[in-house]
């Protein structure tokens, strides 16, 4: 199917979902967050309006990996209307990037401003432990291909994205702030995202690391680089989950990952309730 249709199809489906659902809101929330591996139960602390699962919707790809539950929820977190996307498709599912990327485009035409990307990464940095929490600041991309690669840009959508700025200055110095109200220290970092689904070797994390990244995982970028392409302004915080390969002789597992999103979950979700009540003060642009 061509990807406008199915964009198209998609934005049209839930338009009509939402407003069924919650004939109060004025619109759509300006505020939609991305919940990676392990960190779906943050949405079950918001107070649910509608939930959509992926395969209802026309077009969206599924999700198939562990700890994603793969559905759309409307919500309101600390009061303030937002859309979780629980769950993630990534490349190693098999599809191509440009329907793994799909969501975020769906979520800009229905009137989303502002999207919070969380994942569940691997620290390489020394400093950094399973459990810290990172403000991503830039990132490498080392997966081998790009969102980008083939699509057609429509609504005067650039196909040359400049990525300067992609990672706003604004929400991150937002997320610090709360992070230091609470009593929770926020970390900043540069993130690398490889294709996966293997984790990275040894080898792989020293050339990492040489290369300038502070964390390492198999999603983010891609949705980084789309929402940059339709306008979205971008807040991506990392749950470091475990510690990168050959940083402490163990074995890596997913238990592991989502184990430790889940032992965060808490101080983690308030952390983004108090964020997007920021964000949804902020003027619209």
């Amino acid at each position: 199917m061509n990807l406008e249709k199915q964009i198209k199809e998609a934005t049209d489906f839930l338009s009509v979902r939402f407003r069924k659902n919650a004939p109060a809101l004025r619109a759509t929330p300006s505020v939609a967050l991305v919940l990676g591996s392990g960190l779906s139960p943050l949405a079950d602390r918001a107070e649910t309006i509608a939930t959509v699962p992926y395969h209802e919707i026309p077009g969206f790809p599924p999700s198939t990996v562990q700890g994603h539950a793969g559905e759309l929820v409307l919500a309101k977190l600390g009061g303030v209307p937002v859309i979780f996307q629980r769950g993630r498709v990534h490349y190693y599912e098999g599809g191509s990037l440009a329907e793994a990327t799909l969501p975020i485009r769906v979520l800009a035409r229905l009137g989303v401003k502002r999207f919070v990307i969380t994942n569940a990464s691997g620290g390489i940095r020394a400093d950094l432990e399973p459990g810290d929490l990172v403000v991503v600041s830039d990132h490498l991309n080392f997966m081998g291909t790009n969102p980008l690669i083939g699509y057609l840009p429509v609504n005067d959508e650039p196909r040359f994205v400049d990525m300067t700025t992609v990672y706003s200055k604004r929400l991150r110095k937002i997320a610090l702030e709360e992070g230091k109200e609470m009593g929770l220290p926020l970390k900043e970092g540069i993130y690398a995202a490889l294709s996966g689904p293997s984790y990275e070797t040894p080898a792989e994390i020293r050339f990492l690391r040489t290369a300038g990244a502070d964390l390492t995982g198999m999603s983010t970028v891609p949705e980084v680089i789309v929402a940059s392409q339709v306008g979205l302004e971008v807040l991506v915080i990392s749950c470091v989950s475990n510690k990168a390969a050959g940083t402490t002789g163990e074995a890596i597992t997913h238990e592991e990952v989502i184990e430790t999103s889940n032992r965060v979950s808490g101080p983690f979700s308030e952390l983004l309730g108090r964020i997007a009540k920021r964000l949804d003060e902020l003027p619209s642009d």
